[in-house]
């Protein structure tokens, strides 16, 4: 990309509607996040039972759960994980899937081998094969993390594969062979930077399917641990007194669904601007 193409860019993805609302929402996450010991009201792991399921109330902002815990101080201590998770996840899911995507798309032998390996990882759903890893590791931020990019690097391998096949037979990749270039220069220099846009439209994608994973496996227990707080404990503590204290699963689930959209926002308008075939001029 020019210097002169660069500000072009940048001005299409500054008046983009989605990339503008879903950054704007992924920003006060992160930044609660960041902040949740200031902007907590209440130590989120405190048991306070004489104080338990007391709906929203200005000491309260979001009621309390079965527990007495302060349900507001829950959910922004929870963004720290979830977050955590998620970003962690993309980064480790981008890397491998580079790696193995480079690797699989420019090496004709090596193809098949590993993308049989890859389709075999896709053949399991996502979560069940998240939930067995879980199962075998224990509980954990890590191993969640560990267990979700496992789960999560092959879409991105197979992505990756496909931008190099695309790219591997053009003119200038040949010309760069018949100067004798050697194949780690060619797919570094050459062929992974074409694979960047593809990779930030997927990273985001990738970072809500972690966040939302992450919630489902809290919920069903085989997650982070039950005193760590994040938005599937949360939600699953709420699951028995449901009828009579909504509040306690209704706010972690609302900041859940605005986390994975703001992410899924975020990652529609990067395709409109990166993809050329959407660009509209």
């Amino acid at each position: 990309m020019t210097e002169a193409a660069r500000p072009t860019w940048l001005r299409r993805l500054a008046r983009n509607p989605s990339v503008i609302v879903g950054a704007a929402v992924l920003l006060v996450f992160v930044l609660a996040a960041f902040l949740a010991d200031a902007v907590s009201t209440h130590n989120p792991t405190r048991l306070v039972p004489g104080n338990r399921l007391t709906p929203p109330s200005a000491q309260n902002y979001l009621g309390t759960d079965e527990f007495g815990r302060d349900v507001y101080s829950l959910v922004i201590h929870g963004s720290r994980v979830s977050l955590l998770v998620g970003v962690t996840t993309m980064l480790l899911t981008s890397l491998g899937g580079v790696a193995v995507g480079l690797v699989a798309g420019y090496n004709r032998r090596l193809d098949t081998i590993v993308m049989r390996l890859m389709d075999g990882l896709m053949a399991f759903p996502a979560i069940l094969l998240a939930i067995a890893l879980m199962a075998a590791r224990g509980p954990g931020v890590w191993n969640v993390i560990m267990a979700l990019s496992i789960v999560y690097m092959p879409r991105t391998a197979i992505l990756i594969r496909s931008t190099v096949l695309s790219i591997r037979e053009l003119d200038y990749i040949q010309a760069a062979r018949a100067l004798g270039r050697r194949d780690l220069a060619i797919a570094v220099r050459h062929i992974l930077p074409n694979c960047v846009g593809p990779l930030l439209v997927q990273g985001s994608f990738i970072f809500a399917y972690a966040i939302l994973a992450e919630a489902i496996l809290g919920f069903l227990g085989v997650g982070v641990p039950p005193y760590v707080p994040s938005w599937g404990n949360v939600i699953a503590s709420g699951k028995n007194v449901i009828r009579e204290a909504f509040w306690v699963s209704l706010f972690p689930g609302a900041a859940l669904t605005l986390a994975g959209l703001s992410l899924n926002l975020l990652g529609d308008g990067l395709r409109d601007v990166l993809d050329p075939r959407l660009r509209v001029q």
